[in-house]
């Protein structure tokens, strides 16, 4: 899939992987939906990246994307404010967020399959306005804001939207084939 470099391309994208995501949860049952990821030892072995490991069910991959949204819309609404707020909270960075990642699961074990679904698709909205509200040069030309750095705001679009939406759909897909082959 070509990263998008305009507006139209990222709407597109991440609508489309967005509902890719949706398409592939409706092909699992609720049983399946709702049951325990399979880590196979050959799955073990060749997937040896944390984050395939890291999320244990539907509902934290779902939390998972939720709160990358959270990150997104926050930043991008303090930074709007003109309050200068970096991406990732303090105290992570680019180079240890994993462990950020894994106080996401843990903040929502009690927050249920259907509320996931349901804070995924308000954020999801939320981030599509957004998007909507930006031109393509805010989105796609470097330093239209100071608070993006040397990324673009469509950069961070992205990130939180498409290509999260792309892993998580083929997490779940890889699922789906380990469950087949219980």
């Amino acid at each position: 899939m070509v990263r998008p470099k305009s507006k139209e391309l990222l709407w597109q994208q991440a609508e489309e992987n967005f509902d890719k995501l949706q398409n592939t949860i409706n092909q699992m049952t609720l049983e399946q939906q709702l049951e325990p990821f399979v880590f196979t030892e050959e799955f073990l072995m060749t997937k040896k990246e944390a984050y395939w490991r890291r999320d244990e069910n539907l509902r934290d991959v779902l939390i998972h994307l939720y709160e990358w949204h959270q990150l997104f819309l926050n930043w991008e609404s303090a930074n709007g404010q003109d309050q200068s707020v970096p991406f990732l909270p303090e105290p992570y960075n680019w180079k240890n967020y994993s462990q950020m990642n894994v106080e996401f699961v843990a903040k929502h074990q009690v927050t249920s399959l259907s509320e996931a679904n349901e804070l995924l698709a308000t954020s999801h909205q939320q981030i599509m306005a957004i998007i909507k509200g930006y031109s393509n040069e805010q989105l796609f030309e470097k330093q239209q804001f100071s608070w993006t750095g040397s990324t673009t705001l469509g950069g961070y679009a992205i990130s939180a939207t498409s290509s999260h939406y792309d892993w998580a759909n083929k997490k779940l897909k890889q699922q789906l084939k380990l469950l087949k082959g219980k």
